[in-house]
């Protein structure tokens, strides 16, 4: 299991990166300063840092320079408010391996972290085996991604295809809305409010277009869940 440290000092940001990375597989450490990002280095070299530029104190650029000057060659992912050129190129001149703007879409930042995983050595957790989600009669190949409903092939979309995997991940589990949009569609959507509703219902109306029992339930005030 990869071990991810993020080094942040907006607590929502924190709660949200651990709660998305560990759903992810990933073992999450949090540190609210760059001089406790520097000491948890220090203590327990991380796998891959995701660090905020922006800092009371010691700001990020300068706890990932001190990385490098101790020689900690871990990846580091900065996340930061500002998009100048001037600033991403002083952020990787100080040897940071990657640029993330806020705000960010959470697909992207995993999609990133997975990249400077591998690039580091690391394995994403999805990298390791793929095996096929099932539940009833309902079938769902990553490798491939194939959807069948017994012996009937569903064409889904992307955005379609990641929220059944999301489901079909955790089965009988009751899963927020919230939870559903920072996952799917990030933290900072701004989109259509009723982007959520819209997606659930283009997914029942494939999964039962057969006439098919439905599988995704709703519970009112709170989310769905995958259940007979």
């Amino acid at each position: 299991m990869s071990r991810i440290l993020v080094v942040d000092d907006d607590p929502k940001i924190t709660a949200f990166l651990r709660r998305a990375l560990v759903l992810e597989g990933y073992e999450v450490a949090v540190a609210q300063t760059g001089a406790d990002g520097l000491r948890s280095v220090a203590e327990a070299p991380p796998d891959l840092v995701i660090l905020d530029i922006m800092m009371p104190g010691i700001d990020g650029i300068e706890v990932c320079r001190r990385f490098r000057t101790a020689g900690e060659g871990m990846p580091v992912l900065l996340l930061t408010a500002r998009d100048a050129v001037a600033d991403r190129v002083k952020g990787l001149d100080a040897g940071a391996d990657d640029y993330l703007v806020k705000p960010f879409a959470l697909e992207e930042l995993l999609a990133r972290v997975r990249a400077l995983l591998r690039r580091g050595g690391g394995r994403a957790p999805e990298e390791a085996v793929q095996p096929a989600l099932t539940y009833a009669d309902l079938l769902l190949d990553p490798a491939s991604r194939e959807v069948r409903r017994g012996a009937r092939l569903i064409e889904l979309t992307a955005k379609e295809f990641e929220l059944l995997h999301l489901f079909l991940t955790y089965p009988r589990q009751v899963l927020s809305k919230d939870l559903l949009m920072d996952r799917i569609w990030g933290h900072d959507w701004s989109g259509e409010s009723n982007v959520l509703e819209v997606y659930v219902g283009y997914l029942r109306q494939k999964l039962e277009a057969a006439g098919e029992p439905r599988l995704i339930q709703t519970v009112r005030g709170v989310g769905y869940v995958m259940k007979e």
